[in-house]
């Protein structure tokens, strides 16, 4: 089944919370991530720097860093800045996903690309998924069990609901990379291109980001 991006929120077995985000893509698969200080961007390959030019939406910052380590934030847009700017202001992360929602709003491509977003917040101790469609905006908290896995997708599986979890099983950024690309429910998940994630740690949060082979 192909349902396109993903963006989810889990705890680890050892009870650290994680965001991690798929690139799923059938029209511009040669797009890779980079990892800079406190951000993860979604680029186009070498060689392919023109595809921006076909679709202004496909490059982007996918994580932020902010609140001095304690809150990450996963998405598929240019929605990314907006919230972490929002959040390292003070301003709550439901609040901020919601206002950077509601001005964005959805893609305006040929398929109403809805705008998906994760937020970890260490001191808090929560996480949000976040969803505007062409038919509505949808934020909520989702309560973070032990070795679960939380997600949204901007097709077929694009509402929050409970329903969209798995069983999860990684410990480290490299480890959930891999297994949003191919492991668990995300095996059944069509198109995958490349893969992010965010593991709190002591200080911040563990970066990594890893193609689809």
């Amino acid at each position: 089944m192909y349902v396109g991006r993903i963006v989810s929120v889990a705890r680890t077995n050892d009870g650290r919370l994680c965001a991690v985000y798929r690139v799923s893509s059938r029209s511009f698969p040669n797009r890779t991530a980079t990892v800079g200080d406190d951000k993860v961007s979604i680029v186009p390959k070498p060689g392919h720097e023109g595809d921006i030019m076909k679709n202004p939406y496909i490059a982007y910052n996918c994580v932020r860093i902010v609140r001095n380590g304690d809150v990450a934030v996963v998405t598929n847009g240019s929605q990314t800045d907006v919230i972490a700017e929002k959040i390292e202001s003070g301003m709550p992360a439901r609040d901020a996903v919601v206002l950077a929602s509601l001005m964005l709003d959805y893609e305006k491509d040929a398929y109403n690309t809805p705008r998906i977003s994760a937020v970890v917040d260490k001191q808090a101790d929560e996480g949000w998924l976040g969803v505007v469609r062409h038919d509505g905006l949808q934020v909520e908290r989702i309560a973070l069990e032990l070795g679960r896995i939380y997600y949204v997708a901007t097709y077929e599986e694009s509402t929050v609901c409970s329903e969209q979890c798995d069983e999860f099983s990684a410990d480290t950024a490299e480890e959930a990379c891999d297994f949003i690309l191919g492991g668990g429910v995300f095996a059944e998940r069509d198109n995958p291109v490349t893969a992010v994630a965010a593991v709190a740690s002591d200080y911040s949060y563990q970066l990594a980001a890893k193609d689809a082979v």
